[in-house]
This record gives structure tokens, sequence and C-alpha cells, in this order.
């Protein structure tokens, strides 16, 4: 018996090197909680994540309205500056005798979508728009060119009566779906030669 006593107190001796007894573990978590993570923690983590998902979500919905944009405004550009190289190579009066007295605008004589000088463009809208030559760009489809003409006096820009100055201020509205992406405008002044 004495034997046997002896050897069960190796073997505890060797069970308490593996595994300490009750009393000598720390209890910094209750057992119940020691494995896994709460349902609080579980919770935030989500929220957070969600909150992170959402965030990139609006990032990529804004970068793509802004390249929308862009693109957008891109082609406005493009169009305003086709009417311009128009307006520079049009001729500042009527090349026909025979209209050279009409009052400002597209002549009675010329067929309808003719233009042969510049004041032809007065109140002119362009749908599909033009190009720097004057053909229409048939691939924009949705896209309209609006032209304005105002005669300015040269010395202070005020505003004088349609054909009684040799400039002329011209203005473009760029619109795409019936609204307007660009205006702008620039001087067009009667060259020497004309």
């Amino acid at each position: 018996m004495r034997h046997l006593s002896i050897l069960t107190r190796q073997y505890q001796c060797h069970f308490y090197s593996i595994v300490p007894p009750r009393s000598m573990r720390s209890f910094s978590r209750p057992r119940a909680f020691r494995k896994g993570f709460t349902l609080v923690e579980v919770a935030i983590a989500t929220s957070i994540i969600g909150l992170g998902v959402v965030a990139v979500m609006a990032a990529c919905q804004a970068r793509t309205q802004a390249i929308a944009g862009s693109s957008q405004l891109s082609r406005a550009v493009f169009l305003a500056q086709e009417i311009r190289e128009w307006t520079i190579k049009l001729p500042f009066s009527d090349p026909d005798e025979a209209d050279a007295g009409n009052p400002p605008g597209s002549d009675p004589t010329d067929p309808p979508g003719v233009v042969d000088d510049l004041d032809d463009l007065l109140g002119a809208t362009f749908d599909p728009p033009k190009s720097g030559y004057g053909a229409s760009i048939t691939d924009m489809v949705g896209w309209s060119e609006t032209i304005t003409l105002t005669w300015v006096n040269p010395q202070d820009l005020t505003v004088v009566a349609p054909g009684g100055s040799d400039v002329v201020q011209v203005e473009v509205g760029v619109e795409f779906n019936d609204r307007q992406v660009l205006s702008t405008g620039w001087l067009v002044i009667r060259r020497q030669d004309q």
C-alpha cells in the first residue's frame, strides 16, 4: 500500500505540472466569456464595418457623378470651341450684294439654314450641333448650341443697335437634354479686308 501512495503522488505532481490547480489559475474573465466575442462586441464591430462600407459606396457614387459631369463639360467646351472657330472664319458682312442692305439675321434670299456671314447666326439654335465648318455633328444626340449676337461699341463695349458696330459679342449656350452645361462668349472684330 505504501508503494501505491508514492505512485499516486508522483502522478499528482506530474498532473499539477501540466495543469495548475484551480487556486493558482488567474481569473481575469469568467469562464463563460473566455472563448469568442460577446454580443456587444460583435454589434460594435458590425456597426463599424457597416459604416466603412457605406462610406466607400458614397465615395464611389460621388466619383462616378464627377466623372460624368466632367465628361459633359468637356463635350460642351468642344462644341463651344467649334462655334468659335466657325464665327472667326465667317465674313463679318454678307458677301452677296443682293443681301447687303438687309438687317442682321438670316437672309430671305438664302435657303433656310444657310449661314454665309456672321449675322446669320443671330438667335440661331443648332440641334444637332454644328462643327467649326458649319456641318452638323449627327453623332452628338441630345446636344444643342444656342447663339446670341450683340453689337457693341469698340470704345467702351456698350450695346449698340444690331449692325451698328464693327465689334460683335458672340455668346454660346451649350445644352444637353435641355439642361445648360456651358455658357461662354467672345468678341469678333471686323477685319481690315472686309
